[in-house]
């Protein structure tokens, strides 16, 4: 179709004498794509309208957040009865007790939960429980994985400093970087090497079990059991940054997947419904030390908002009605959509791969499924430009970067993702076409 494009050119020009970029957030600007951003005016099930009109189906639910589409009755329902009862109140209320009692049981060894209002609240606050309890300075983190804008996270990072092709951040303190120490993802010489020198000092190692922010990149079941056993060794802890794959791979997240038992985990974007929320916790003894029971302060205003509280609680409640059939449909969504595209991959031999893991998943243009960020950015960036603008033409909006991973939404039924597979390779026919 041809894209309708004047009233978001005219808002995205006047936002951008507001907004750095015209953005909140750095990727939505379509600078990895070039091109003009749309300006989104509603959402409904699996679908984007946007101020000129144009209709999507929506691949990126909001980054994540939206795992049964858009403006589910039953979370809008449960929003409108918690904003009758008031948005704030800086007390401990009702909806957060419930949201922190469901999470609790659906993640097996969680025992406490504090409730912040991001994933980058969370993966920040993590690592200052780990430097606590341990007495410890170093953390270590993976090349490509992104935690969120936290200083110690924006090093050899992934998702927008990927898709802007930004290796770090300005501003960030020297004594930052040497306090971290970076591994290459799956890399288990680099892991233990890294251990035999600096195992003493280092606090925790802070993961994402399955990684999302360089598009969609699965772990060897080999790699996160030595990192288990590594920083068992060493003393260290283990924490699993879970936003993307909390509640979204399985009612129990990655950790549930892969049997491994982190000593904390880091939670956002299905726990909030789409309302903004994070969450990190773990055993007794370890969120013993937080604030006001220990040493460790952390704070904040609206954390623990009623209305995100009631949101995400909607959120897996909808989940739980059906835990086993939800996870079913949803990932035979995704499988189905990975199959549609490899036939016709093999077909027309494109060097271009597919990765998918449940309702995540990225297409991937080079020859085979990255293990790590080095193979990630041996992508054709140009032909992934070109394929983005041929799918949006056709109605479907993926993830405007290469290193971003789809999601999936119970919405999007059978029928919606076979319009999604249709349309997905005439994009990859018009990419290849126009690079001929």
């Amino acid at each position: 179709m041809k894209l309708k494009m004047q009233k978001s050119e005219q808002l995205m020009n006047l936002s951008r004498s507001l907004m750095p970029g015209g953005v909140s957030s750095p990727v939505r600007s379509f600078q990895a794509v070039g091109g003009q951003a749309f300006v989104a005016r509603q959402g409904k099930g699996p679908y984007l309208y946007d101020v000129d009109g144009n209709k999507f189906i929506d691949l990126v639910c909001s980054w994540g957040p939206l795992i049964h589409g858009h403006n589910h009755p039953r979370i809008v329902e449960s929003i409108v009865d918690a904003l009758k009862d008031g948005v704030s109140f800086g007390v401990t209320s009702e909806p957060e007790i419930k949201l922190c009692q469901r999470v609790i049981e659906m993640i097996p060894g969680l025992e406490m939960l504090r409730l912040v209002n991001s994933g980058t609240e969370a993966c920040m606050s993590a690592i200052r429980l780990a430097r606590a309890y341990t007495n410890r300075n170093l953390i270590l983190k993976f090349e490509g994985n992104y935690h969120g804008h936290a200083d110690s996270f924006l090093i050899s990072a992934g998702s927008g400093l990927a898709t802007l092709g930004v290796a770090g951040s300005a501003g960030i303190s020297k004594d930052i970087v040497h306090s971290t120490l970076v591994s290459g993802f799956n890399d288990i010489e680099s892991l233990e090497k890294l251990f035999s020198e600096h195992g003493e000092r280092i606090a925790g190692v802070i993961v994402e079990p399955v990684a999302g922010n360089m598009g969609v990149v699965r772990p060897s079941m080999e790699f996160l059991s030595s990192l288990r056993n590594l920083t068992e060794k060493y003393e260290a802890l283990l924490i699993f940054d879970e936003v993307m794959t909390g509640f979204r791979l399985s009612s129990s997240g990655a950790q549930g997947i892969y049997n491994i038992e982190p000593d904390l985990s880091c939670f956002g974007k299905v726990i909030g419904g789409g309302l903004p929320v994070g969450a990190y916790g773990g055993k007794t003894k370890l969120m013993s030390l937080v604030a006001p029971l220990g040493p460790m302060y952390q704070a904040g205003t609206l954390s623990g908002n009623p209305l995100a509280a009631a949101a995400g609680l909607a959120s897996l409640e909808l989940i739980l009605d059906d835990k086993r059939n939800f996870y079913q449909l949803l990932d035979a969504s995704g499988a189905h959509w990975k199959s549609y595209l490899e036939a016709h991959i093999k077909h027309k031999s494109y060097p271009v791969c597919v990765e998918q893991i449940g309702s995540m998943l990225t297409i991937f243009f080079c020859e085979k499924p990255p293990r790590n960020y080095d193979e990630a950015k041996v992508c054709n960036l140009d032909r992934f430009k070109s394929f983005f603008w041929a799918l949006l033409e056709r109605g479907v909006y993926y993830p405007p970067s290469q290193f971003e991973s789809c999601f999936l939404s119970s919405a999007h039924t059978e029928e919606i993702m076979e319009r999604v597979a249709e349309a997905s390779v005439g994009a990859l026919d018009a990419a290849f076409e126009v690079a001929k």
